[in-house]
């Protein structure tokens, strides 16, 4: 990868970041609120991933996968529990 073409991943990353964030924030509903936390679980997914890459540090890749994980199980958590499924 290129040093530009670096930059330009990671201000994505960043920019999606932001406005998932404010989505969350700004939600009117919970289910809003939980979709926004899932996106955000994958975006910084993403960023583990090309921070490893970048870096040549592959346990940046361990980590989102395990990361990635977590956050769908919390996810599916949260989801039940708004059913009343607990």
């Amino acid at each position: 990868m290129t040093f530009t073409f670096d930059i330009i991943i990671l201000s994505v990353i960043v920019l999606a970041s932001i406005l998932v964030a404010v989505r969350g924030i700004k939600g009117p509903t919970a289910s809003d609120r939980i979709l926004a936390l899932d996106s955000l679980t994958t975006i910084t997914t993403a960023g583990l991933v090309v921070l490893g890459l970048y870096f040549e540090r592959y346990i940046y890749i361990d980590v989102a996968l395990i990361y990635a994980v977590l956050g769908f199980v919390g996810v599916l958590t949260l989801g039940r529990y708004m059913e009343g499924g607990l």
